[in-house]
């Protein structure tokens, strides 16, 4: 089972500060043409913008990265960005699904846009694909194409409670272009009692014939938000599925143990690229990779 191991990764993006609530993450790469290609989100602490911008990046060696794009949340009318789905759909275009924060509110939605390569992305032309609803927030959305069909998870949030609205649990979804949606139910929540109670964020999955795996962010309560860390589910219905263990198996070894969004990348040669978001002792968070 693939796993992080922070003492073997390395800094593949740097947040924009030192100290709490600065963190570059929540990756998504992909790769294709000989490189990879990777999005991921950066913010700045709640006071001074929170979600500020979503960097688009290219990279040869897939460490060592090169800008292609920058989206600000001013370009979206959303007061946060959170992940980003990067994705390449089979006739070799495109897509980006950006997580909005609807302002003033604890709503979040989702949108896309779609070019011939990722250094082209034009958010002027973009569209709204997973809406929420006055009592669901959706937000940081995995996709997949698997066997002729898109598959979804999206984080959900519960709005009918001011109080609730950090809890999540994992909803899955189906499509046949990766634009309009079927809703199948939730694939993933918490286990009472356990670590990851307050929530459950598929971060990445996996296919292996009919077997499904999925890597996600769990917190066992609200204190914990921004701190999650990793776990392990399986299933054989990739709408039912159920946690490996009943602690988390990827931590960060500093304060807040936060280690999350992680994102695995099958290369050419059968290796893997692994990259998530690990808090460091200074507090802030930083995207990490690491070779397996």
């Amino acid at each position: 089972m693939l796993l992080p191991r922070p003492d073997h990764g390395v800094v593949a993006a740097e947040p924009p500060g030192h100290g709490p609530g600065y963190w570059a993450g929540a990756p998504c790469a992909v790769a294709g043409d000989g490189e990879i290609f990777l999005a991921y989100r950066l913010r700045r602490p709640i006071a001074q913008g929170r979600g500020y911008a979503v960097a688009v990046a290219r990279s040869a060696d897939g460490e060592r990265f090169e800008t292609v794009a920058t989206i600000g949340k001013d370009a979206m009318d959303t007061e946060s960005l959170e992940r980003p789905a990067l994705v390449r759909t089979p006739e070799g275009r495109w897509r980006l699904y950006l997580s909005c924060a609807t302002t003033g509110t604890k709503h979040w939605r989702v949108e896309v846009t779609e070019a011939a390569h990722p250094a082209e992305f034009d958010v002027r032309n973009r569209q709204t694909v997973l809406p929420g609803d006055a009592k669901t927030g959706v937000k940081d959305p995995v996709i997949v194409h698997h066997r002729g069909l898109w598959h979804l998870w999206a984080s959900c949030h519960p709005l009918d409670d001011p109080l609730q609205t950090d809890q999540m649990t994992t909803e899955y979804a189906t499509s046949s272009d990766g634009l309009t949606w079927t809703w199948h139910g939730t694939a993933l929540s918490g286990t009472p009692g356990q670590w990851d109670s307050r929530g459950a964020r598929v971060a990445a999955v996996r296919f292996d014939g009919d077997a499904v795996t999925a890597w996600y962010d769990g917190r066992a309560s609200a204190a914990e938000n921004y701190e999650e860390q990793t776990g392990v589910a399986t299933g054989f219905d990739p709408a039912a599925l159920t946690a490996v263990s009943d602690r988390p198996l990827a931590r960060s070894p500093y304060q807040g143990g936060g280690l999350r969004y992680l994102d695995i990348v099958p290369l050419p040669d059968g290796r893997h690229r692994l990259y998530y978001e690990m808090t460091r002792p200074d507090g802030s968070h930083a995207l990490f990779t690491e070779l397996r």
